[in-house]
């Protein structure tokens, strides 16, 4: 059973698993974590690939491209959310735990900037591309151009230029009515994989805030800021304002605390804790929240605010959303 404060391990005395039947904690262990609602989702097509064979690599690559396709998420990918003068660009990482890593920022007219990184992560010497630079190097190595300004991104962005005024709202891609990556989002989907023989890997990806100032690049495809992994210790998975998450080196923070021995959970909250001893008043009505999986399978996560949501997927398929501690309200 997943604690309601924010923490999912394997010492849980069983999990239910798809066919309903309960199931040893060990024998059904954790399979992919990912931040948000629509994280479901990228969880399962993430557990269909290592059902199919393949590597945690493959399953967070597979994961990370559902809310990248889905035009009504206008957080991630198609149907993204523009910056302030109308051109829709992406930020994505992607990082497994033998030091693989790859990430393009400012990148456009791609629909899967996951996999754009991982081309970087295994096609080139480097571990980033940005702007034009990146553009062209995904469509050179095949990927489509596309363009990712939907009619409802770009009738939301002619509506904001009335005002022309940015307030990030948290915790917005879960409000009700609206769906998921409603206007003013800020956020991106964090995904982490863990296969039973203990290998892990991890990805994020993002459209970035909505009508950013062009150019602006979020801790999203920045490694240690936007997510991080370290081999035997465990990865970790940033959300919400960018900004504040890299000020504190955020992800990369919350491994080191895992590795001095403190718990996903722990960790977590740590971060949030020492962003709010930093940045005090500054930081009031922003949202960030972490997610962590430990090299043992152990989950943990916690916010600055109320309203943060994960989802955990264990092999069997069992899936459960929850919400994250929080350290104001």
């Amino acid at each position: 059973m997943i604690d309601r404060r924010g923490a999912l391990g394997l010492g849980a005395a069983a999990a239910v698993a798809a066919t309903g039947k309960a199931v040893a904690a060990e024998e059904d262990p954790i399979a992919v974590v990912s931040t948000w609602d629509f994280g479901k989702a990228a969880n399962a097509a993430a557990l269909a690939r290592f059902k199919a064979g393949g590597s945690p690599l493959d399953a967070v690559e597979a994961g990370a491209r559902v809310p990248e396709a889905d035009p009504d998420n206008h957080s991630v990918g198609l149907g993204g959310y523009p910056d302030r003068d109308g051109h829709v660009t992406c930020d994505a990482i992607i990082m497994d735990d033998a030091g693989g890593c790859g990430a393009v920022a400012a990148i456009e007219d791609v629909v899967h900037a996951i996999t754009a990184a991982r081309l970087v992560m295994e096609k080139t010497p480097h571990t980033m591309l940005v702007g034009e630079g990146a553009t062209r190097f995904a469509h050179e190595q095949g990927l489509p151009k596309a363009n990712l300004l939907t009619p409802a991104a770009e009738k939301a962005w002619r509506e904001w230029l009335k005002t022309a005024k940015y307030q990030p709202v948290a915790n917005i891609e879960n409000a009700l009515p609206s769906p998921p990556g409603s206007v003013r989002n800020h956020d991106t989907i964090g995904i982490m994989a863990r296969a039973r023989d203990g290998r892990m890997a991890a990805a994020c990806t993002t459209s970035g805030m909505a009508f950013k100032m062009r150019g602006r690049v979020g801790d999203s495809p920045q490694a240690g800021c936007g997510l991080f992994i370290e081999k035997g210790v465990g990865a970790a998975a940033s959300t919400g304002v960018g900004e504040e998450v890299i000020r504190i080196a955020g992800t990369a923070r919350v491994v080191a605390s895992m590795r001095a021995g403190m718990s996903p959970m722990a960790a977590c909250r740590e971060a949030c804790e020492h962003i709010a001893h930093l940045r005090g008043d500054a930081i009031k009505g922003l949202q960030v929240g972490f997610l962590a999986l430990s090299a043992a399978g152990e989950v943990g996560a916690f916010a600055l605010m109320p309203g943060f949501t994960y989802a955990v997927t264990r092999h069997s398929g069992a899936t459960e959303v929850s919400p994250s501690g929080s350290l104001f309200g």
